[in-house]
């Protein structure tokens, strides 16, 4: 029997040592250091974005509901209309994706302009309509022997057009909801006793439009990338846009003839017809500090253009 055990104890050892394991490789450090690693990935990971930065501005918002709702049928003095106004175009602003213009108080900019006798007013691509369909408040409790429990809540719904200026078309519609709460509470004459709360319908309102404005943003966001030219001078090129939009030193874009605008029998709408390449431009340089005034300096690598036809091209990636 202990030979049998020995025999078998002597297997086990015999299999064990034939199924050895390597060693693991030693780890060896790269010679540049572990943020100039990570900062080389991330640019491999994410090339740069051209953004066009559509020209929009806010039309209308107005209150269809009866809340807030006064005798008086101006609309410049409904406050919930125009506090859904300002909430969306900050919102519009923060994302840094739109030059947002002032449609609402355009008479108080046509105003301060004439007394500056400077001013310009800029057209926009888009206009935005909105409302709110609804709104309400509520509150709700329990009261027990020695505790009590209040709740206020808000409701808002905001339904949001988008019309392309130069038709009047409507091509885009959505809607959005959003709620919001607060609570309050006591025991046995301890606690906090909540009054009236008039920021719930800020929240509300704000919750709304944050649900419908990841879809309206996706939608203007549809158009492909384009720029004009502003300037030839033999082969150098200026055109508009520089990083802010993308535009970086090196980028090769092209230069495209747009199509004959031909007026559809069917729909009344004119449709322009495939655009011609014709040229091939390499970013040399940016200038401009902001948005508004931002450009880039680039040269002819293929293609010929005309000066006097610039004003009639397109840039494309």
């Amino acid at each position: 029997m202990k030979k049998r055990t020995l025999s078998a104890m002597t297997l086990v050892m015999a299999m064990t040592g034939c199924a050895t394991v390597s060693d693991q490789p030693a780890k060896v450090e790269a010679p540049q250091p572990r943020v100039q690693q990570a900062a080389a990935q991330q640019a491999q990971a994410a090339p740069a974005l051209k953004t066009f930065k559509r020209k929009i501005a806010i039309g209308r918002f107005s209150n269809e509901t009866r809340y807030g709702r006064t005798f008086v049928t101006d609309s410049s003095l409904d406050p919930l209309g125009k506090q859904a106004s300002d909430i969306l175009a900050a919102r519009l602003v923060e994302s840094k994706q739109f030059m947002v213009f002032e449609r609402p108080d355009l008479t108080k900019i046509a105003a301060e302009q004439g007394l500056n006798k400077d001013g310009k007013m800029i057209g926009v691509d888009t206009l935005i309509l909105g409302s709110i369909t609804e709104f309400g408040r509520g509150t709700t409790g329990k009261a027990g022997f020695l505790s009590s429990t209040k709740v206020q809540t808000a409701h808002a719904k905001v339904e949001l057009r988008l019309v392309d200026v130069k038709t009047g078309y409507v091509f885009f519609s959505a809607q959005g909801s959003g709620d919001a709460s607060t609570e309050s509470g006591e025991i046995a004459g301890f606690g906090s006793r909540a009054d009236y709360d008039g920021t719930l319908n800020d929240k509300a309102i704000s919750a709304a439009i944050s649900d419908v404005i990841g879809a309206m943003m996706t939608k203007l966001n549809e158009r492909q990338w384009r720029t004009d030219i502003l300037k030839v001078d033999g082969s150098t090129v200026f055109i508009t846009g520089g990083p802010r939009q993308g535009i970086q030193p090196g980028a090769t874009l092209r230069v495209y003839k747009p199509g004959e605008s031909v007026q559809s029998g069917q729909t009344g709408f004119q449709i322009a017809l495939p655009a011609t390449p014709v040229a091939t431009l390499r970013v040399l340089s940016s200038f401009g500090d902001n948005e508004t005034n931002e450009g880039s300096v680039a040269q002819v690598t293929s293609g010929t253009l005309a000066a006097k036809s610039a004003a009639t091209y397109y840039v494309a990636e």
